[in-house]
C-alpha cells in the first residue's frame, strides 16, 4: 500500500461550541481552539476534525448550514479561521473540515430562493413533490421519527428532509448544484485545510420515491466526480460518515484505485449495543468479531478509521468501560485496545481525560434536538418520564457535548460565565490541568499510544491476528510486520486475570496501562482492566 501522511497520525475531533470559550460568552469559539493548539500538540495530535463552524441558525448545532462561505457569528470570523489553519500548520497539525452536503438549512440562500418561486434556478437544488391524496407523497419517516416531507404552503408542494424540517435535503441529481458544492469545497481547499469529514455522505445518492436513502445507485459516481473536481488533485484526508457500510461497501469507498475517499466511519461495533434508546449489554467476543472482520477485510485493500465515540455518541468510558470504580483503568484499556489496530484513530475531545456521561436534572436542561424530539414523542405515546430520561442518560448526544474540562476552576475552566450547557459536576476530579503532568494519567497514556503509532510501522501497517476469539475476559491480538510481532492484551473485566500465551517470556513492554506488568514464562497476570502492548522477543 502506498504510504500516506495520515496513516501514522492520530486525529482529534473538536466540537467548537464546547471546546474553549475565549471571549466570555459561554460558547466555545475558533480563537479558543487556537489558544489550545499547544495542548493538542503535547498530546501528539496531527489532525483536527473540526465540527461545523459555518454560518448556521443552529437548529442542529451547526449541521444546518446557511452559508458555507462564512463563519458562525458565535464562533468568530473568517480571519479567525484562517489564523487557526495557519497556527495549526506551524505545529504540524492539519485541519479537516466537516462537510455537510446532504442538506442545507432552510435559511440558506438557495432554499430561500427556491421556496419563493417554482421558477427559481435553485428550485431543483432540493427535492420537491406534489401532495398525494391530500398528504405527503410517500410515508417515509425522517431519521427523527416525524415525516420526511414538509408541506410548503406558498408553493403547494412538499420538500424532503431526512433530519429536522429546517434541514432540507439537497438534490444531487442536479449537476449545477453539484458544481456549486465543488466550488465551495475548492474554496476551503485553497484556504489550506487538510481534508474533509463528510456528514451522512452515504445519503447523497438517495432515491426517496423508490424508498432508497443510503447507498443509492449513483452514490459512488458522485464521489468519483467530487474526487476528480476537488480534493483528488491534492494530498488530503477524506472520511465519510457511513452508518450502513459493511466491509464490501467500505472497500468501494476507500480502495485507492477507485479514487473516492481515504476511509469511512463505520458503526458496526457501536451497533452491537442495539437500539440507540434501548441499549443492551454486548459480549466482548462479539466486539472482537467485528473489529477483527474490519481489520482483515480492509488490510491492503482500503483503510480503517478507529473510534469509540464522537459528538453523536455517548462517552467511550461510559458506553464501553466502567465509569465508576475503574474509570481510569477502563479508559486506558479502551484506548489501548483501539490504538493498537490498523487505521487512523480519532480521539473525541475529553476522551483523552476519561470524561464521562452526564445526568442532567430534567429535559429542560438538555439542548440536543434529537433527544428533545425523542422525549416529546415518547411522552405523547404514554412512556414513563423516568424511562425516557434513562435512555437520554445512556445514549443522548449531549453526553458528548458538555464543555471540555480544562481545570478545577469554576465551569471547568471552559468559560468565565455560565456555559451554553452545563459542565459535568466531576470536572474538579477529571480535568486536563490535573493530568497533563501526571505520568500515570489517562492523558499521558493516550500520549504514549499516539507516539507509538508515529514510530511503529508494525502498528501502522502490520497484519492483524486475533488471539482467543471466543474468550470474553480478554481482547488480545497480534500485529506482525517485517519479522516483528507486537502483542496487545486487554483485560476487559473488573477482576484479576491471567492470560496464557506461549513465548511471552523475554518480551519488551512498550506500553502498560499500569506502568508495569507481571510477565512470566507463558503468561501475563493482569489486574482489573489492565492492558499491555508487548514487543515479542
Amino acid at each position: 500500500m502506498e504510504r500516506k501522511w495520515w496513516h501514522s497520525l492520530t486525529a482529534y475531533q473538536v466540537y467548537p461550541r464546547s471546546f474553549y470559550d475565549s471571549n466570555g460568552d459561554g460558547i466555545g469559539d475558533i480563537k479558543g481552539i487556537t489558544q489550545k493548539l499547544d495542548y493538542l500538540k503535547e498530546l501528539g495530535i496531527g489532525i483536527i476534525w473540526l465540527s461545523p463552524v459555518y454560518k448556521s441558525p443552529n437548529d442542529d448545532n451547526g449541521y444546518d448550514i446557511s452559508d458555507y462561505y462564512d463563519i458562525m457569528d458565535e464562533f468568530g470570523t473568517m480571519a479567525d479561521m484562517e489564523e487557526l489553519i495557519a497556527e495549526a500548520a506551524k505545529r504540524g497539525i492539519r485541519i479537516v473540515m466537516d462537510l455537510v452536503v446532504n442538506h442545507t438549512s432552510d435559511e440558506h440562500k438557495w432554499f430561500v430562493d427556491a421556496r419563493a418561486s417554482k421558477n427559481s434556478r435553485y428550485r431543483d437544488y432540493y427535492i420537491w413533490a406534489d401532495p398525494v391524496n391530500g398528504g405527503p407523497p410517500t410515508d417515509m419517516p425522517s431519521s427523527w421519527s416525524d415525516s420526511a416531507w414538509e408541506y410548503d404552503k406558498e408553493s403547494g408542494q412538499y420538500y424532503f428532509h431526512m433530519f429536522s424540517v429546517k434541514q432540507a435535503d439537497l438534490n444531487w441529481e442536479n449537476p449545477d448544484m453539484r458544481s456549486d458544492i465543488y466550488d465551495m469545497m475548492n474554496f476551503w481547499i485553497d484556504k489550506g485545510i487538510g481534508g474533509f469529514r463528510m456528514d451522512v455522505i452515504e445519503m447523497i445518492g438517495k432515491k426517496p420515491f423508490e424508498g432508497i436513502i443510503n447507498n443509492g445507485p449513483m452514490l459512488h459516481e458522485y464521489l468519483r466526480e467530487m474526487n476528480e473536481r476537488t480534493f483528488g488533485a491534492h494530498d488530503l484526508l477524506t472520511v465519510g460518515e457511513c452508518w450502513n457500510a459493511d466491509t464490501e461497501i467500505a472497500k468501494l469507498y476507500s480502495a485507492p484505485e477507485r479514487h473516492e475517499l481515504s476511509m469511512v466511519f463505520q458503526f458496526e461495533h457501536i451497533c452491537l449495543k442495539g437500539d440507540k434508546w434501548y441499549p443492551k449489554p454486548y459480549r466482548v467476543r462479539d466486539l472482537k468479531r467485528v473489529f477483527s472482520k474490519w481489520q482483515k477485510a480492509l488490510h491492503n485493500k482500503g483503510w480503517n478509521s478507529l473510534f469509540w465515540c464522537n459528538h453523536d455518541l455517548p462517552r467511550a468510558v461510559s458506553a464501553f468501560g466502567n465509569d465508576k470504580e475503574y474509570r481510569e483503568e477502563s479508559a486506558k484499556m479502551l484506548a489501548t485496545l483501539l490504538h493498537g489496530m490498523q487505521g487512523t484513530p480519532y480521539i473525541y475531545q475529553g476522551e483523552e481525560l476519561g470524561m464521562t456521561n452526564i445526568r442532567l436534572g430534567s429535559i429542560e436542561d438538555y439542548r440536543d434536538i434529537e433527544s428533545i424530539n425523542m422525549y416529546n414523542d415518547r411522552i405523547a405515546k404514554g412512556d414513563k418520564e423516568e424511562d425516557i430520561m434513562e435512555s437520554i442518560y445512556q445514549s443522548g448526544r449531549d453526553n458528548a457535548r458538555t464543555p471540555m474540562q480544562w481545570s478545577a476552576e469554576q465551569y471547568g475552566g471552559f468559560s468565565k460565565v455560565q456555559p451554553w450547557i452545563a459542565v459535568n459536576e466531576n470536572y474538579r476530579e477529571i480535568n486536563a490541568a490535573a493530568q497533563t503532568n501526571d505520568e500515570t494519567s489517562v492523558f499521558s497514556h493516550y500520549k504514549r499510544l499516539v507516539a507509538l503509532r508515529r514510530s511503529s510501522d508494525t502498528i501502522v501497517y502490520g497484519d492483524f491476528r486475533l488471539v482467543n476469539e471466543s474468550d470474553d475476559d480478554f481482547f488480545a491480538y497480534e500485529r506482525s510486520y517485517n519479522g516483528e510481532t507486537i502483542l496487545v492484551v486487554c483485560n476487559t473485566t473488573p477482576e484479576n486475570r491471567e492470560f496464557v500465551y506461549r513465548g511471552v517470556a523475554g518480551s519488551e513492554l512498550l506500553i502498560g496501562s499500569r506502568q508495569d506488568a507481571d510477565i512470566s514464562d507463558g503468561s501475563i497476570k493482569l489486574r482489573p482492566y489492565e492492558a499491555v502492548i508487548l514487543k515479542l522477543a
